[in-house]
């Protein structure tokens, strides 16, 4: 049977309360460093063409029910014309992404940097709490949890009696790393500039945005697409629930 335990307030005021300081304040701080540490570059105007050329094929993919099938037609030809198509490449224009990154020495030492300003300031901090508030009961969680979570919450603390509600001072680490994240990123951007649809794309890949492989694969996505105009469908089911509203 699990055990209640009474947890005393000098826990909370030289273990709990300092941790989670520390730990915003590190947030805080691993956000300016990486805020130095990054080189600004402009986007290629190329690649961002094409990452909008991506963007409208989606766009009419999804909303190909909503024309009839003579525009989507028109608009198919109009992107996927083998020989002035949007969604085109050329066998002799196609470029290898990977070797993109290697002709391009910023990107990958942006990617260093990226790297080091996350993984210095995490281990120095684990290693802190490791050897200062290691085997503390800091807190309990006000509602109760199955025996899947002793795992996560109880890192460190090698007594099954306890109840799985509480949670150990290594535990309580690793929930303000991961939770603080989103908090981090509201208070300290001031206008939440949404990434577009082009820059995600961009990020998608550890080595850059392959262009040639995503213009091929929504060509073949548009080619094979079945349409089916959704519009008349809607004068029936209209005429359907306003049947049913009747009887």
């Amino acid at each position: 049977m699990a055990e209640d335990l009474v947890l005393d307030t000098a826990i909370r005021d030289w273990v709990l309360v300092p941790l989670s300081v520390v730990m915003v304040l590190i947030g805080i701080l691993r956000y300016f460093v990486s805020k130095l540490m990054r080189s600004t570059q402009l986007p290629d105007a190329k690649v961002v063409k094409e990452g909008q050329v991506i963007i409208r094929a989606r766009n009419l993919r999804a909303a190909a029910g909503f024309i009839p099938a003579k525009a989507f037609r028109a608009r198919r030809i109009y992107f996927t014309n083998e020989e002035n198509g949007l969604l085109h490449v050329p066998k002799e224009q196609a470029q290898n992404a990977q070797a993109q990154m290697f002709s391009d020495p910023n990107m990958a030492m942006d990617m260093m940097k990226k790297n080091l300003s996350m993984i210095i300031p995490q281990t120095l901090t684990f290693a802190w709490v490791n050897f200062f508030f290691s085997g503390f009961v800091a807190a309990k969680i006000p509602f109760p949890l199955t025996q899947r979570f002793r795992g996560m919450l109880q890192n460190g603390i090698d007594l099954s009696t306890v109840d799985v509600s509480y949670v150990s001072s290594r535990s309580w680490y690793f929930l303000n790393l991961f939770g603080l994240r989103a908090y981090s990123a509201l208070s300290l951007v001031k206008k939440m500039v949404t990434v577009d649809d082009t820059q995600k794309m961009m990020q998608m890949g550890g080595f850059g945005f392959d262009a040639s492989r995503s213009l091929a694969a929504e060509k073949d996505s548009l080619d094979i697409i079945q349409h089916e105009w959704t519009l008349p469908k809607m004068e029936q089911r209209a005429e359907e629930v306003l049947r049913k509203l009747v009887k």
